[in-house]
């Protein structure tokens, strides 16, 4: 029996861990030494469900440096895809649960699955809306707009979207004070009413080809500002995901691949149980 089984979504990878299939402690230490790209198995997070506690999330979600996030579009799509290709969906349309709130999932066939990602807000962690505020990223200058989608969203404008961006003022952003439970960090740049493109700095995992929750955030600030429709294609280097806004909730669509399954060998789960 697998010990895990990985996914991608565009490229932005995780290990789906399943409890029937056998014990696993998710303590930073191990979920470290299995997201190692050298020496693990490597993986941009692990989903670790389905747990059956009825007053808990359905699904935990674990970035590679061993934090928690709340919420993962690419990472809820896979998990949705998981649960139907085991039998465990109980159908094609069905609710998950995340530390992050409530969303549901349908299974639209060959790999396909749109999520509802919830409502946007804008509400910042220190207090009141912040759109579009000037802001000094690594002497630049840039304006900024916080989006929760249940996970934090800080979507930059007025910079270059290319990986070098991304890679250098990421990190800056991503621990800037205004955030004190860190952000994720997207550099956008609106294409037209109904297309956008995106580099990405996630929290916690650092550089990715691609974002669910990311795209959902940076639609929603593109509309928000009156630059996007309820309809937008969201570019990113891994590919490209479909939003559609509906009843005020961001609808994610998008594929997801079964890359291979495997055991973990006992070396690695030494360095699991050490750190």
């Amino acid at each position: 029996m697998a010990d895990f089984r990985k996914y991608h979504g565009l490229g932005n990878d995780y290990l789906v861990i399943d409890p029937e299939d056998g014990p696993f402690d998710p303590t930073p230490e191990a979920v470290r030494a299995v997201c190692d790209r050298n020496l693990g198995v490597g993986s941009d997070g692990i989903l670790w469900g389905p747990l059956r506690d009825p007053e808990g999330p359905t699904l935990r979600i674990y970035n590679p440096d061993g934090s928690e996030a709340e919420k993962s579009g690419n990472g809820l799509r896979i998990f949705a895809w998981y649960l139907y290709e085991r039998g465990k969906s109980g159908g094609v349309e069905f609710p998950l649960k995340t530390v992050g709130g409530p969303v549901k999932a349908w299974i639209l066939g060959e790999g396909m699955v749109r999520m509802d990602m919830g409502t946007p807000r804008f509400e910042a962690p220190l207090g009141g809306e912040l759109l579009e505020r000037e802001h000094v990223i690594g002497g630049e200058r840039a304006r900024i707009t916080f989006v929760s989608m249940g996970n934090p969203h800080c979507v930059v404008t007025g910079l270059p979207v290319n990986e070098a961006t991304a890679r250098r003022l990421g990190p800056l952003v991503e621990n800037d004070p205004l955030f004190p439970a860190r952000t994720n960090v997207q550099f956008l740049e609106v294409l037209s009413p109904s297309e956008i493109r995106i580099q990405i700095w996630e929290r916690g995992a650092g550089y990715t080809l691609a974002s669910g929750s990311s795209s959902c955030a940076a639609a929603a600030a593109a509309r928000r500002l009156g630059r996007a429709g309820d309809d937008v294609t969201v570019h990113m280097p891994g590919g490209i995901l479909k939003i559609r806004f509906a009843e005020g909730k961001a609808l994610l669509t998008g594929p997801v691949e079964k890359v291979f399954e495997g055991t973990f060998a006992e070396d690695l789960r030494r360095r699991m149980r050490q750190g």
